[in-house]
């Protein structure tokens, strides 16, 4: 369980790049990005199949599985667009990652699974200090008129929340089932770039091995290894855990020269590792399932 557990915050540390390699693609509009970047993804699933051949379905898929991994991947990102179109990005960000938080909490409804005081303790921690990160420590801002805005991204956080939870009812059914997601993903995302947006290529060999970048790992290989993370690893530890994904972009994003160390990054550093290691408090320290096991 632990090993799956990091392989599924290997997909959290990927997602931290989305920021500076989304930044450094260009102004393809989102659902042209979503597109191609779903495409590269498609092909990291498939080359993932030729070298590990075991891993092949060779069951047939639950139809339910279709639904929940296509209305998992494209369904938010779908709305996560339309929330940013209807909502400042501060505050639709913030509803939208209500995700790890509502994993945590909606994990108690699973079979086998038993919520703990310090998993929601955690998670609450991991949100406070995502709340730093996002708001910038100027606050939030919340206005009636951004009221469909605000809904959608409160609809990303429920697929996203949902897709995880629901995925870990169904720990037989192959990761590489997910190149099927991504590339669905890829062909609605490019019906809604034909329908919606003007076509914006990049211009730059450097846009290009961004747009490159983003496909192989945060909308490529992140995937598959979320998938291994809520189906085999201790989702509740994952779903703390996952509020680093906003610390990490704006470390990243530090490193690379495009922001500035301040105390509240400081402070939601503090915030959000103290949540993780909270929320792991069991698995750190053998108690858990194993040790019931044991005894």
């Amino acid at each position: 369980m632990a090993r799956a557990t990091l392989i599924g915050f290997s997909a959290v540390a990927m997602w931290s790049l989305l920021a500076l390699l989304t930044d450094a693609s260009g102004a393809m509009p989102p659902f042209q990005l979503s597109a191609i970047c779903f495409a590269i993804g498609t092909g990291v699933g498939l080359a993932a199949r030729l070298l590990m051949p075991s891993q092949r379905e060779e069951q047939k898929i639950p139809p339910q599985v279709w639904l929940i991994g296509i209305a998992g991947l494209f369904g938010y990102h779908f709305f996560y667009f339309t929330a940013l179109r209807n909502a400042p990005a501060v505050e639709a960000s913030l509803i939208a990652y209500l995700w790890p938080l509502l994993i945590v909490l909606g994990s108690a409804l699973m079979p086998g699974e038993k919520l703990a005081w310090n998993h929601v303790a955690g998670a609450l921690l991991g949100l406070a200090g995502t709340a730093l990160i996002v708001t910038k420590g100027g606050g939030l801002a919340f206005d009636a008129r951004y009221g469909f805005g605000y809904a959608m991204a409160g609809v990303c956080a429920l697929l996203w929340s949902s897709y995880s939870l629901l995925s870990r009812r169904f720990p037989k059914v192959p990761t590489t089932v997910v190149t099927w997601f991504c590339a669905a993903t890829s062909a609605l995302s490019l019906a809604c770039h034909v329908v919606l947006e003007q076509t914006v290529w990049p211009e730059t060999g450097g846009q290009w091995l961004a747009v490159v970048g983003l496909g192989v790992m945060p909308v490529g290989a992140a995937f598959y290894a979320w998938d291994i993370g809520v189906k085999h690893g201790n989702i509740q530890v994952l779903g703390a855990a996952s509020y680093a994904a906003p610390l990490l972009s704006t470390l990243v994003l530090i490193g690379a020269g495009f922001a500035e160390p301040t105390w509240r990054i400081l402070a939601a550093c503090l915030l959000i590792t103290s949540g993780a290691v909270l929320a792991a408090k069991s698995m750190l320290l053998g108690h858990g399932r194993a040790a019931e096991a044991r005894g």
